[in-house]
């Protein structure tokens, strides 16, 4: 029949495949989890707007004023802003994108210049794109207010940036999942990253000890001769060129951009070509001549004395092997290892920034508030996982059903392993912090210890409930696509923000009455709460697992 059938253009090829795309998100909300996921991303999507509209004030402002006063050389600042926002922020913020789904379009005959294109357009559906865009427009809006003339030539050069940027965040983030698919390209990735982060605590003392050395701001006009050759650089003198007119400047401008695109587009249609031919990426070795099977010898007493013993010795074997299973996935897991060393470099650069002998602020904040505040944004990270505690099971969640265990035992040990990172970080974070500012005092120590051990107890019922009821699968290993359902975000911002809330009412007593051991023991007492209430939801949640088999088989066979 496919020989009976007419060619089929490329328009309609792509068409047919947003039809598609449309039908089944259609056909998606006829289920009840997949409506209240619709509504959760709104609600998250509603925050993000947030976080567009009141840097978008700022955008126009900037356009508007340099082109009117005649400062175009520093026009690149904003264009700069821009552009590395959108090239980084979805290195960080991947899991929150639209995902490529290449081995589903495969399943289609399309055509190469049809999967590019589709490709490229999933690009434009991340967050940070639509910002970028977004801001992008802003300040063409505020140049053009004060020069009516450079609309058209401002939406020319931000056509192009805006394609010559998602045609680098698709190849860098196509690159990126190629190299950390082997363990040891994770590890030198990893290490560099590491390098970098730690550096940005030198940044700012550099930049104090040069503007003190030379307060002449123009000394640093002469570091813009370097950045001249790059596309933020090249659409700035596209403009300055359109105000002058002077063609010759504008000619060299937009040839660079076009050049830009169409470089780094070959790169991209490579990247896609391999993929659209099969490219599969994986730690598993390649396919060899297998050896001859031998006969298993009998294992000694001696090697069933170390196999027993493999287990933790104060842990029930179940929950023994739940937490090395876990700690497996953690670390063959290369994003997710990726994330625990987000919340120390974070630490450095925040600690550089508000606190240290040489605060950017004009007042230096006291370890006191500075060190719960940030103790709080570290589990803020953290916890996200614990909402989705059986992403990476796939298929194997159906031995859950099938053999003799309980589900208390596997929620004791993913737990355990959570609260495991969790207190590692925070306990990494509060030494880097004390380095760098300086330790609190006793009482808010212990305050923000039992404070910490009543927030993570008190969230690991609602993320067991979460992890049951709004299941969402992820891929081990990959970049994109990685998010939880948009019920578990927003039931995990609302349980931190109502569980925030006591901790600020808690802490305020200290004040009121004078007595600064006061906030200590309430936590104490909140956590002690917390823990008898995490052990009384097993037995409950075991039993609400058995009602939700079908939806957790459903949401991660597929």
């Amino acid at each position: 029949m496919a020989d009976l059938a007419g060619p089929i253009s490329l328009a309609d090829q792509i068409r047919l495949v947003a039809g598609l795309r449309w039908r089944m998100l259609i056909n998606s909300l006829r289920k009840k989890n997949n409506v209240l996921d619709l509504i959760g991303m709104a609600f998250v999507a509603f925050f993000g707007l947030i976080l567009v509209i009141v840097p978008s004030f700022a955008f126009y402002f900037a356009g508007r004023s340099l082109v009117s006063g005649g400062r175009l050389q520093w026009l690149a600042i904003p264009f700069w802003g821009i552009f590395i926002f959108w090239q980084l922020i979805p290195i960080f913020a991947a899991g929150f994108g639209s995902r490529f789904e290449f081995r589903t379009l495969l399943r289609f005959p399309l055509s190469p210049r049809a999967f590019y294109l589709i490709g490229l357009a999933y690009g434009l559906a991340d967050f940070p794109a639509l910002a970028s865009i977004c801001w992008l427009l802003v300040m063409t809006a505020g140049a053009t207010a004060a020069n009516p003339s450079l609309l058209p030539i401002m939406l020319v050069v931000i056509a192009l940036i805006i394609l010559l940027t998602v045609t680098m965040e698709r190849l860098i983030g196509s690159w990126l999942e190629r190299l950390l698919a082997k363990r040891r390209s994770r590890e030198l990735f990893l290490g560099i990253f590491i390098l970098l982060m730690f550096s940005t605590q030198f940044i700012t003392p550099l930049q104090r000890h040069y503007a003190q050395r030379n307060p002449n701001p123009g000394v640093f006009s002469g570091f813009g001769k370097y950045l001249a050759p790059f596309p933020p650089s090249l659409a700035v003198r596209v403009v300055t060129g359109a105000v002058r007119h002077d063609f010759v400047e504008m000619a060299i401008g937009l040839s660079g951009l076009t050049g830009f695109v169409f470089l780094f587009s070959g790169l991209l249609w490579q990247r896609y070509v391999a993929q659209y031919r099969g490219e599969e990426l994986s730690e598993s070795p390649a396919p060899s001549r297998s050896a001859p099977l031998r006969a298993p010898r009998p294992l000694s007493d001696s090697r069933v004395t170390s196999t027993k013993q493999s287990s933790p010795a104060l842990l029930p074997p179940m929950v023994g092997a739940m937490l090395r299973k876990e700690f497996s996935y953690l670390i063959r897991n290369g994003f997710a290892f990726f994330l625990l060393v987000l919340p120390p470099a974070q630490m450095l650069l925040f600690s550089s920034q508000f606190g240290g002998k040489h605060p950017l602020i004009a007042s230096r904040l006291h370890a006191d508030l500075f060190f719960p505040g940030m103790m709080a944004y570290t589990v803020l990270v953290m916890m996200g996982p614990a909402y989705n505690a059986f992403a990476y099971e796939g298929r194997g969640i159906q031995t859950y059903f099938t053999a003799p265990l309980r589900f208390s035992d596997i929620f004791a040990g993913k737990n355990l392993i959570s609260a495991t990172v969790i207190g590692f970080e925070v306990a990494l974070c509060g030494v880097v912090l004390s380095w760098a500012i300086g330790a609190p005092s006793l009482p808010i120590l212990f305050a923000t210890i039992f404070a910490l051990i009543f927030t993570v107890t008190g969230q690991l019922p609602i993320a067991n409930w979460a992890s049951l009821s709004f299941p969402r699968k992820l891929e081990f290993g990959s970049m994109r696509g990685q998010r939880n359902s948009g019920v578990s975000v927003w039931i995990m911002f609302g349980a931190q923000l109502v569980l925030a809330g006591i901790s600020a009412l808690v802490l305020s007593t200290a004040r009121i009455s004078g007595n600064p051991w006061l906030p200590a023991e309430g936590f104490a007492f909140l956590a002690a709460v917390a823990l008898g209430g995490y052990f009384a939801s097993l037995q409950p949640l075991s039993e609400l697992a058995e009602k939700k088999k079908e939806v957790l088989i459903e949401a991660l066979c597929r």
